[in-house]
């Protein structure tokens, strides 16, 4: 159980986030259930994934619900409250209104937001990555993953709502030289994110690569015209798997050794709480 002190140290900011969590998971629900339901009622482009990759962002959600009651014990109020602070609800509200434009097809204005997004995930991920090494599993679990998963997973909404911005719609235009051209080099820029992940430390970022690979996988199995766009995604999904076993490896490596770098961790929160 959670001590008095680990749950009313930060109460508003927590209270705060408990609020804009289901602000931010109601964007969601309102993009599956609203009338719009814009994962299969969206712009067609030649990068649109099948539906299910955006199946990711539930896994996103739950977790980050882990993410909010994490902050009322001692270890999620330090990373979740001193360390991300009021990041997370700045994330939320920007990723509220990106879902709200998506779903209303203001496509040009929800990249903008998209890049927004994109940089306040950013930020919390650096945040997490280099000041707060996990220490626990469920550090591991309801920070570092969903985090991971999130960079990963934005990566894509950027490329893909560019596409939806300023590509040609493809159930009505057939892809010229130029759009294969930007669909081979948005798949490249994916597969070539998922291998920076993967060689971003030691053992790798394997959440944020397992997205990136998922969402390749789901380009390939939707995009079935032209054959240029199918199978170049089918050979950059290969690669992103390649990167994700990677990762796997780096990871069972750490888990072998058994390091953690706690001790180092304790030392940088030390040197930050003196700062």
């Amino acid at each position: 159980m959670p001590s008095n002190n680990s749950v009313t140290d930060g109460l508003f900011l927590k209270i705060i986030n408990v609020i804009v969590y289901f602000l931010f998971l109601g964007s969601n629900i309102y993009a599956i259930a609203g009338p719009t339901d814009i994962y299969y009622s969206g712009k067609e482009t030649y990068l649109t994934p099948a539906p299910w990759a955006f199946l990711i962002w539930s896994l996103i959600h739950l977790l980050l619900l882990g993410t909010i009651i994490y902050q009322f014990f001692e270890g999620g109020k330090k990373v979740v409250i001193d360390g991300i602070g009021w990041r997370f609800p700045l994330l939320a509200v920007l990723n509220a209104v990106y879902i709200h434009l998506w779903a209303a097809h203001q496509y040009i204005i929800a990249f903008v937001f998209a890049l927004f997004v994109s940089s306040a995930v950013t930020h919390i991920y650096y945040v997490v990555k280099k000041y707060h090494e996990p220490a626990s599993i469920p550090d591991e679990i309801f920070v570092h993953l969903p985090f991971s998963l999130y960079h990963g997973w934005t990566t894509l909404l950027v490329v893909l709502t560019a596409f939806e911005a300023f590509g040609v719609d493809a159930t009505t235009t057939r892809a010229g030289v130029w759009t294969k051209v930007f669909v081979f080099l948005a798949l490249l820029f994916l597969e070539a994110t998922a291998a920076t992940y993967a060689f971003s430390s030691p053992e790798g970022d394997l959440p944020a690569s397992i997205a990136i690979a998922w969402s390749l996988w789901a380009i390939f199995a939707h995009q079935r015209y032209p054959a240029f766009v199918h199978w170049s995604a089918l050979a950059f999904s290969i690669l992103a798997l390649v990167w994700v076993a990677k990762a796997i490896v780096g990871l069972f490596v750490k888990l072998r050794r058994g390091g953690r770098g706690i001790s180092l961790d304790e030392e940088r929160a030390s040197l930050l709480g003196n700062n």
